[in-house]
């Protein structure tokens, strides 16, 4: 083994070491310098080759009325910015547009004033000025994303201010941009508003409703572009595309929803009531034709605030008394014939006195079953149920439970409450829960309970549907490109909720209550009607009926044409003081929507219409007229023939009218994609005539 030579290897280690060493401060060095002096170089070689995966926002899908007709949809809107550094690394257009900015200066501020006369021309200045000398953190002059409006603005506004002086020139030369976003609009404004729902502008969140029900489904997917920067311009490369999201045709018929919102707006008004609530709801599908929910603001008029249809769970009244009697009936404890000594209208109940609500013009005496219902006598529902049921309320209420009023319908809306109806608890220490020897006869008549309308409608629905509960439906169906990808079934909660026997001698009752009964103002001379007063007095904050002002919930709950139920509906009424009638004010309501959506119905022959004397003219649509010209010269027609229109190929045409093979003609011949809706003519397009033609150009054409 040859020896270590420690004097020859030691100096060889030491130059090595030294060498590595000088290597390390050399890469420390250089590294120091390109962080610092050649920092802002190695900034702008990044920007030019910096490559983002960008997120592609979908189209949201649109919300339909049962027949179509738009009633949420997403219209673009606009953030408009200046970049005032633009064409930065260009220092011969850097000067041209510093010349162009100063000639071009105050046509640009006098036109951004016409557009937007709120804010003076002297103000644009001011404000364009801030953002062309503020200073950036990396010392560079002039805001890179400076606002020049605060707020978003429309499509033909936006076109408007493109068109301005120095706006117009290329994005990355000018520095004109903007932050396009789907603003959600209701072309029939604030119908059904509760039950459609909103949209938190800024962030495309849903607020409530079905917009926030189904937000899923109507949001789509985002799809992926990678945008890569070269020679100052960037290229968008894609990756995934993004999928629109579907839409969702509701049940909601827009005319019988205006029908029942100005009914309940009306009356409200005669009577100054605080708030007001109305459903219609079809009895064999379940289907919510209209659903209003009205509330006085500040201003004294009336808007949608809360969807208090669905969540405002209060004591029902009189209303209540048909689930009370359908019990009784159903386990046979009585029948209509069974008479009750309801006396000059006071009976005292475990001592506290229930009265009638004319006890002071002597009451009703004896009465029936049927009778007492008619003219809705506390005394009677009470006495009968307190009688038969005293001794076991547990049967009872587990009697309203097979009835189906206290079924939880797990609808597809934020804020549903199910009904309150509690089980008789002797020992409890909740004095909210305790049942005391009133609590029974009290909650008979609709105390001692909490329901919103959504479930009454529901019960009474049943009723009319010869005992089957239907689940209220709010949606039909999920479209996607005019293709239905789900259908939403009438769903049956309950296929019976008493005996057949029981469910006929309660729709003769409620006809009876109509016709004979409290209900009269409900009723119609064109067709019959059937249903149930209610007037109950609403607790305070406090828990109190008597603290200051009483005020009142109004009801009337019924179906019609009660010989062959096609609609089931509910109004309720909330007011402070006297008069107060459920079947005199929600009956009047009632009465109002029950006879327009029937007058809805009509069905006239066309030959009653028609002069057997006159010229029958064959209506002609526009579009290629062509050969519409050709037949009416042929039937000696003259003088009718409509001319083609003329639109230059690169403007969108004008199709408002039109068939739907002459609109996507005229569309596709521009290179325009035609998506279309419905059927008939045109009613609506999205792309507004006049509007250049630009490649990639969808419009949509609302057929009516």
């Amino acid at each position: 083994m040859s020896k270590f030579r420690n004097d020859k290897v030691m100096p060889r280690y030491f130059a090595i070491a030294i060498v590595m060493t000088l290597i390390g401060f050399a890469i420390i060095g250089k590294a120091l310098y390109i962080m610092t002096a050649k920092k802002q170089y190695w900034e702008e070689v990044a920007s030019r080759l910096k490559r983002d995966s960008v997120s592609v926002k979908p189209g949201r899908g649109n919300i339909l009325s049962c027949d179509g007709q738009l009633m949420a949809s997403s219209i673009p809107e606009y953030k408009i910015y200046l970049d005032f550094q633009a064409g930065a690394d260009d220092t011969t257009w850097v000067k041209k547009r510093d010349s162009l900015w100063v000639e071009k200066f105050d046509s640009l501020c006098a036109g951004l004033h016409e557009i937007f006369p709120s804010r003076s021309i002297e103000e644009f200045k001011q404000n364009l000025m801030e953002g062309k000398h503020k200073v950036q953190r990396n010392g560079s002059v002039g805001a890179r994303n400076w606002a020049i409006w605060p707020r978003r603005i429309d499509y033909n506004t936006f076109c408007e201010v493109k068109a301005l002086p120095f706006l117009s020139l290329p994005k990355y030369r000018g520095g004109f941009h903007w932050e396009e976003n789907n603003a959600r609009r209701r072309p029939f404004g604030s119908l059904a508003q509760r039950t459609i729902g909103d949209m938190y502008g800024a962030k495309d969140s849903a607020k409530y409703g079905l917009e926030l029900s189904y937000d899923t489904i109507l949001r789509g997917t985002n799809g992926l572009m990678h945008r890569r920067k070269v020679l100052n311009k960037y290229m968008d490369i894609p990756v995934l595309n993004p999928i629109d999201g579907a839409d969702v045709v509701t049940t909601i018929d827009v005319g019988m929803q205006d029908l029942a919102e100005h009914a309940v707006i009306d009356e409200l008004k005669e009577i100054g009531g605080e708030m007001g609530v109305a459903i219609l709801m079809e009895v064999k599908t379940g289907d919510i034709k209209a659903i209003v929910n009205m509330e006085r603001g500040l201003d004294g008029h009336y808007y949608e605030m809360v969807n208090r249809a669905i969540s405002f769970r209060c004591e029902p009244g009189s209303v209540f008394k048909v689930a009370s009697f359908l019990v009784a009936l159903d386990d046979g404890v009585v029948d209509t014939s069974f008479v009750i000594h309801t006396g000059s209208g006071v009976m005292e109940m475990h001592g506290r006195p229930m009265k009638d609500h004319n006890w002071r013009r002597g009451g009703y005496q004896d009465i029936n079953v049927a009778r007492a219902l008619e003219v809705s006598s506390n005394i009677g529902v009470s006495y009968v149920i307190d009688k038969f049921y005293g001794g076991n309320p547990t049967k009872y209420v587990q009697g309203l439970y097979r009835v189906g009023i206290h079924e939880d319908l797990k609808i597809p809306l934020v804020g549903y409450q199910p009904p309150y109806i509690r089980m008789p608890d002797t020992k409890t220490t909740d004095r909210a829960k305790y049942w005391s020897k009133t609590t029974l006869p009290w909650m008979s008549i609709g105390y001692e309970t909490q329901i919103a309308p959504i479930n009454t409608v529901s019960f009474y629905n049943a009723i009319a549907n010869n005992g089957k509960m239907m689940k209220p439906r709010f949606v039909k169906q999920l479209v996607k490109d005019g293709q239905v990808i789900r259908e939403f079934e009438p769903e049956v909660l309950k296929e019976r909720i008493a005996k057949p026997q029981t469910i006929k001698t309660m729709q003769t009752i409620l006809e009876h209550v109509v016709s004979q009964g409290l209900g009269r103002k409900a009723g119609s001379k064109s067709f019959k009607v059937a249903g149930k007063t209610g007037t109950a007095q609403v607790a305070d904050q406090y828990g109190s009926y008597h603290s200051g002002t009483t005020r009142y919930w109004l009801s009337f709950a019924g179906y019609f044409p009660a010989d062959d139920p096609r609609y089931t509906c509910i109004v309720c009424l909330k007011k402070s003081g006297l008069p107060a009638s459920g079947g005199g004010m929600s009956g009047v309501v009632f009465h109002k929507i029950s006879e327009g959506v029937m007058a809805q119905h009509l069905k006239l022959s066309v030959d009653d219409a028609r002069d057997e004397n006159s010229t029958f003219t064959p209506e002609v649509k526009t579009g290629d007229t062509e050969a519409a010209n050709y037949v009416m010269s042929s039937l000696g027609v003259k003088g009718l023939q409509a001319a083609a229109p003329k639109t230059a190929r690169n403007i969108v045409p004008n199709l408002v009218g039109m068939g739907a093979r002459d609109a996507v003609y005229q569309l596709e011949s521009r290179g325009v994609k035609a998506r279309v809706r419905g059927r008939g003519k045109v009613k609506s397009q999205s792309i507004f005539a006049g509007t250049a033609v630009k490649q990639g150009m969808v419009c949509e054409l609302v057929m009516n």
